[in-house]
């Protein structure tokens, strides 16, 4: 029996429930050696709290790099989440040549927009840089925002099956083969994901709940990388992911004054469960 190893390469906001604080316990969870690559440590994440502190640990991340190449250490899955800049981008694709096993799983969640806007500290050269790092991953996993930044096709609210089409073909053409396209809504009080495999797609529909958390897409793209790793398919991944991350934000719900992200650790059990 072979003991996975994934690496997980994204920030690490001390405070906040989301990025590597998400990514970490998630994977483990799921009974998956969780090995990490933080690309930056801040106080706390950014939107809601002021005056948080960012240490950048970009030029970390070749030494670190080397290190392991020099161990002999490699990686069955390389899951990468929220990077600062057009360098660790170009930093992480050398992490893709160097310390992939052969088979690895490479999967990138362009985590840059949301609410059809780029995240501030981003502009369109960091888009393009995300267009290549998505063009050499086994598996994306953007919101629709996301998506429309890396086709260029202008984001909406009201859409259609079509419309949603154009966006996998255009990211097809990135070079995405594999897809996992989230907050796919296309009724009034629903809303899912769709999975687009070398051109099948697949669409797993659940309910749209009224409040939202900051960190569900973290949480979404880690237990989407666990159930993976745990030898689902993508549907069934994508649609564990789903309920999780449907279970966290109803127990967040429940909490008084929890505002800064989903509280997805009293219910990682479901998660469990939803693997056996």
């Amino acid at each position: 029996m072979q003991y996975k190893k994934v690496l997980t390469i994204q920030d690490i906001s001390c405070v906040g429930q989301c990025s590597m604080t998400v990514a970490l316990p998630i994977i483990s969870a799921c009974g998956v050696e969780t090995c990490v690559l933080p690309s930056a440590v801040l106080s706390t994440h950014t939107a809601g709290f002021t005056g948080f502190t960012v240490r950048d640990l970009t030029e970390d991340i070749p030494a670190i790099n080397r290190h392991w190449c020099k161990e002999g250490i490699r990686f069955q899955a390389i899951y990468t989440g929220y990077l600062g800049s057009t360098q660790q981008i170009a930093y992480v694709k050398e992490i893709f040549s160097t310390s992939a096993e052969e088979g690895c799983f490479k999967i990138v969640d362009p985590a840059m927009a949301d609410n059809g806007k780029l995240y501030p500290a981003f502009d369109m050269e960091y888009v393009e840089a995300m267009k290549s790092l998505c063009g050499a991953a086994d598996f994306v996993v953007p919101n629709i925002t996301e998506a429309c930044f890396l086709t260029g096709i202008p984001y909406r609210t009201d859409y259609d099956r079509a419309y949603i089409d154009s966006i996998l073909s255009a990211l097809s053409d990135l070079g995405c083969n594999n897809i996992i396209l989230t907050g796919v809504s296309y009724a009034q009080g629903k809303t899912g994901v769709v999975v687009f495999e070398k051109g099948n797609y697949q669409y797993y529909e659940h309910e749209m709940l009224p409040n939202s958390c900051h960190g569900t897409g973290d949480i979404y793209a880690s237990a989407f990388v666990g159930s993976l790793m745990n030898g689902k398919s993508a549907f069934e991944a994508a649609k564990i992911a789903a309920d999780y991350t449907v279970e966290c934000i109803k127990f967040t719900g429940t909490l008084d004054n929890h505002w800064y992200g989903a509280a997805f650790e009293p219910v990682l059990g479901k998660l469990i469960d939803m693997l056996k």
